[in-house]
């Protein structure tokens, strides 16, 4: 499949004028770049729904991509209309001269005069050679290339704020699991403080507990920065202050794994990806500014024409006898300029750089999303294994308590069995964030592919599959 994916996208990157201006980016592909798919719905969550529509609307990076994408179209629409239409100006002059006869070779004295004018100039080139065409072609495909950026910007923008929404219910369900562990620890270290009392243990019992204590407590203070942190996070990518009224946090029950996550994935899928869009623009507009480069070598034709009236005096300035015009038409035809054939070259290579960077594009996209295709499944696998672990975990748990509550065994021995209970409980919850990471990543891969939320998956509270 990478082979044929790669060959497929890869075959894009043919030498100049040979297809590429035709070939890449379908028509569809450049007006839908600029929309936003809500891949994002496809984890069930409003909150995650709401927070991401704000984000968009009020995120600096993309109103920024915006105003470039907005700044091309202009200079398109100006190219356009310099390429369409001729120039026409009005022009209003006024001088004053001194001109002495000597240097006509004529007696007399230098004498000075006023000349007032008033004209009208309209030029024109043709494009004889399609040197304006493919300059137009060449800054369209840069304003494509903005377009895909902008889709690029919001498809990042989105990914962060899911990553980091789950991020946040992984590390809610970590605090929870963390603290539960703490208080048992607590409890186990006071009945070792007891029995160091009555001397059944030994001091080295209470320090060996002590010490357990300790290292959670601080793995419960890094995982509440790391809490704090990623609140500041969303924020900022929601286009507030970090110190802003927050959303509501995130839970892993919150958050579905899409029911439609594919095992692989066509090349017309991996085609629509925002940077493999804007790759292939570049390659366009390096395709369309190489045929400028060629044309400069080929006759240009300049036609211009004014009409106008020159007076000595303003008064009579518009009066009969005052008219004027001329009509020009150049034809410049390079003789000797190796400029040109060097400007000719540097194009050339200009595409093969921007060719090569679309095929190092289109590779590093084929081994991402190979690479998230094969962690998501070993995500499945992994997760299948810890659900039956915290089974089994909570299934010792119940049989300890029920012996303790029979005098069978001590009270120590249930708090052992909660603290492995709760140990891979946060193993499971780190599986179950991974997977739902993964899904988010390769979403994001895909260029936002829309997918179904799986409404019968069960949730961490119940036993995630």
């Amino acid at each position: 499949m990478a082979v044929l994916l790669a060959a497929s996208l890869a075959g894009c990157a043919s030498a100049p004028r040979g297809g590429v201006a035709t070939s890449i980016a379908p028509d569809s592909l450049v007006r839908d770049a600029g929309s936003s798919d809500p891949w994002w719905q496809a984890f069930g969550s409003p909150a995650l729904d709401t927070l991401i529509a704000e984000a968009l609307r009020a995120s600096p990076s993309v109103a920024a991509a915006e105003a470039t994408l907005r700044q091309s179209e202009e200079l398109v629409a100006a190219r356009a209309g310099m390429n369409r239409y001729p120039q026409a100006d009005a022009i209003l002059g006024a001088q004053q001269q001194r001109v002495n006869p000597a240097m006509f070779g004529q007696p007399g004295t230098p004498r000075e005069f006023g000349l007032q004018s008033a004209t009208v100039s309209v030029r024109y080139r043709l494009d004889l050679t399609g040197g304006n065409r493919r300059a137009l072609e060449a800054l369209a495909a840069r304003s494509d290339h903005q377009r895909f950026q902008l889709a690029g910007a919001r498809l990042t923008l989105s990914a962060m704020i899911a990553t980091a929404a789950v991020q946040q219910a992984q590390l809610s369900a970590q605090l929870d699991a963390t603290q539960e562990i703490l208080r048992q620890q607590e409890e186990d270290l006071t009945i070792s403080g007891e029995r160091v009392r009555l001397g059944a243990a030994s001091p080295d019992e209470v320090l060996t507990h002590r010490s357990r204590v300790a290292q959670t407590r601080a793995d419960l203070l890094a995982q509440q920065s790391l809490g704090q942190q990623n609140a500041h996070l969303l924020a900022v990518l929601a286009g507030r202050e970090p110190g802003a009224t927050l959303p509501p946090r995130f839970t892993l029950s919150d958050l579905k794994l899409p029911a439609d996550l594919p095992a692989v994935v066509p090349s017309e899928v991996l085609r629509g990806r925002p940077d493999i869009l804007a790759a292939e623009a570049l390659m366009r507009a390096a395709d369309a500014e190489h045929g400028v480069a060629v044309a400069r070598l080929y006759p240009q034709l300049d036609l211009s024409a004014s009409l106008g009236t020159q007076a000595l005096t303003s008064g009579v300035l518009f009066g009969s006898g005052s008219a004027v015009w001329t009509l020009l038409a150049q034809l410049t035809q390079p003789l000797f300029n190796p400029g040109l054939r060097a400007e000719k070259r540097a194009s050339l290579a200009a595409f093969d750089a921007a060719a090569s960077h679309y095929q190092g594009v289109v590779l590093e996209s084929l081994r991402n999303t190979a690479d998230l295709l094969v962690a998501l499944d070993h995500d499945a696998r992994v997760l299948e294994e810890l659900t039956s672990a915290d089974e089994a975990a909570r299934a010792a748990l119940t049989s300890v308590q029920r012996q303790y509550a029979l005098g069978s065994v001590g009270y120590r021995e249930v708090l052992a069995a909660g603290q492995q209970a709760q140990q891979v409980r946060v193993a499971l919850v780190s599986a179950r964030a991974k997977q739902l990471l993964d899904a988010v990543a390769l979403h994001q891969a895909v260029g936002g592919t829309t997918a179904t939320p799986r409404d019968d998956e069960p949730t961490p509270k119940e036993e995630p599959r």
